[in-house]
């Protein structure tokens, strides 16, 4: 989530602590703010995170009364509140001074009579959202990357390093390319890989077809080039999907749609001309290039849908207006 400023809400004082310290350990600037701070090292602070020093605070509820920072975009509530007005509280600490803000609550299987009372309270349903996965975290992470590459580019002293590396390379015959991972290294704040390990492939899923008791169909995830950037919809990947392919509806499985692609589950067993023709079908105008992603995940949505069919929320999400 690109975000300006956070405020991270969570249960108790030593909370506020283990997080921030957790967040300050993978290089965010983050502090906490609980009971136990005096007034004026509060009002100090919120001065940091309104003038940008600080990016993160975690705080308690008792703590962010009164808190009101227009950079902040973003609240993450860490620890669901037990109560739907300690709710409210939080994620009217985004969406100040006439901006909009998103709010983002972790929820746990037990906790969803929670949930129920806060959507009750609130008269809004919240959209369950899915984790990233290790491919989306280091596909942001590499962006980054490259957009501080570009950015350093222009940097006042970019010639005088740029001398150095030439004149490193002419000293011990280094590629330029193994001394720029070099520097890379030496910048990095924040401990372990830079990209994270695949996650594990699921098992390939078998479900039933129509009908009880009738053969099982083991579907696979294939992987399309069109996602929320173009402004899809599920409805426009299957009718594209059926009307190029000849697929019918119940060949559908879960319609996954990310930043820049969508992951659909189709049958394992298309025929190469059925996925030369879905490879060459357009939607809003960009070619899908669809290939075979991997198997599977473990799933009661039905087909077709869009959904996901977790059988748990894992995370919820509610834009909050000025």
């Amino acid at each position: 989530e690109p975000f300006e400023a956070m405020i991270i809400f969570v249960r108790t004082k030593s909370a506020t602590e283990d997080v921030a310290e957790r967040l300050r350990s993978r290089g965010f600037a983050t502090e906490a703010i609980n009971g136990d701070l005096g007034q004026p090292q509060r009002e100090k602070l919120i001065a940091q995170l309104r003038d940008g020093a600080l990016d993160l605070l975690v705080a308690t509820d008792v703590a962010a009364r009164g808190l009101d920072v227009e950079r902040v975009t973003h609240v993450v509530n860490y620890d669901i509140p037990t109560d739907p007005e300690s709710y409210v509280h939080r994620i009217g600490r985004t969406g100040r001074a006439g901006r909009s803000g998103e709010a983002l609550l972790l929820v746990t299987p037990r906790e969803k009579g929670l949930l129920a009372a806060i959507e009750k309270a609130t008269r809004q349903p919240l959209a369950e959202m899915e984790l990233p996965t290790a491919e989306d975290v280091n596909a942001r992470r590499v962006a980054k990357f490259h957009d501080a590459i570009t950015a350093a580019l222009d940097a006042p002293a970019h010639a005088v390093f740029r001398d150095l590396v030439l004149g490193y390379t002419r000293e011990h015959d280094v590629p330029l390319a193994d001394i720029a991972a070099a520097l890379a290294v030496m910048t990095r704040q924040e401990p372990g890989e830079f990209l994270l390990p695949p996650d594990s492939a699921p098992p390939v899923r078998e479900r039933p077809a129509r009908g009880v008791g009738g053969p099982r169909r083991v579907y696979a995830v294939y992987r399309i080039g069109v996602g929320h950037r173009q402004r899809v919809t599920p409805g426009q990947i299957v009718g594209a999907l059926a009307n190029e392919g000849g697929l019918a509806r119940a060949d559908f499985g879960r319609i996954d749609i990310r930043a820049d692609y969508s992951l659909v589950e189709l049958p394992a067993d298309l025929t190469k001309a059925t996925q030369r023709a879905l490879t060459r079908t357009r939607i809003a105008g960009q070619p899908l290039n669809l290939r075979a992603e991997r198997p599977s995940r473990e799933s009661g949505a039905r087909p077709g849908t869009g959904r996901r069919g977790k059988p748990a929320p894992s995370a919820r999400r509610t834009r909050r207006p000025a």
